[in-house]
């Protein structure tokens, strides 16, 4: 069950809202639930992820900003355990907005994130899960650079596919300019799925027919524990481990773990 290097897998979508926070979250929870050490970024000056794993804001001295803006400060510098075992997150606070300016003047910009988490996160973790922001900026750039895989959250609304394309080109571009020759897709994952509607099923169709790309078969569907789970400071695998959400996210888990060691 130990891998010799962590899997880093970044969770990005430049849409907001499409739940990327709750996939970071849940997803970690399953995993460690499993027993695999999880290590959770959170590249988001919202620090949605950081509260969301039950971190006090106010007790975050340093952060993923400090470990951008300065190389001697490391990873393991600012990594906290959370209430939820084989769970750390290295959190984010709104200086990381500011941080990300001081990144376009710095050379190399684009490999920081991946030559801050390179030894010690790799050899302590089994898999590091990035939470990008809302943008297509140089945070999600960082965030996919130093990733192996991508994970996708796609809301199965009508408007969530004109999105998607323009990742995909940056993720191309990555690839082709040599950034991160290897990065792959994991999947898309559908989100706010629901099944009742016509237009839920045309857009599950739609991601399906839009290439090559994995579509998981864990789609999650809005459901109130998975609304509270945040507000506990804990996965819902953890809040409601007999819920529905629980078990979508564990099957995702299973997904993951057969994609990353295909």
């Amino acid at each position: 069950m130990i891998s010799p290097v962590a899997t880093v897998i970044a969770i990005a979508n430049q849409k907001g809202g499409v739940g990327k926070t709750t996939t970071t979250i849940n997803l970690a929870g399953s995993l460690a639930e499993q027993g695999y050490r999880v290590l959770c970024v959170d590249m988001d000056a919202q620090a949605n992820l950081t509260v969301g794993l039950g971190i006090n804001l106010g007790t975050v001295s340093q952060s993923m900003a400090h470990v951008l803006a300065d190389a001697r400060v490391r990873v393991e510098d600012v990594c906290i355990a959370t209430q939820t075992p084989n769970i750390d997150v290295a959190p984010s606070t709104l200086d990381l907005a500011s941080a990300e300016v001081e990144l376009f003047t710095a050379i190399g910009r684009e490999h920081a994130l991946r030559e801050a988490l390179e030894g010690w996160a790799h050899d302590q973790y089994d898999y590091v899960l990035i939470d990008c922001p809302p943008t297509l900026g140089l945070l999600t750039i960082n965030s996919l650079v130093a990733a192996n895989s991508v994970i996708i959250p796609v809301q199965t609304q009508y408007y969530a596919l004109k999105g998607l394309a323009a990742l995909l080109k940056v993720i191309n571009q990555i690839k082709q300019k040599g950034l991160n020759r290897d990065l792959k897709v994991l999947g898309l994952l559908p989100t706010f799925y629901d099944s009742r509607t016509l237009l839920g099923r045309e857009m599950l169709d739609g991601l399906r027919e839009l290439g090559d790309h994995h579509v998981f078969r864990s789609m999650v569907k809005p459901t109130v524990k998975l609304g509270e789970a945040p507000l506990t400071g804990r996965p819902v695998t953890a809040y409601a481990s007999n819920s529905e959400a629980a078990r979508i996210y564990r099957g995702l888990a299973q997904e993951v773990i057969e994609l990353a060691q295909a």
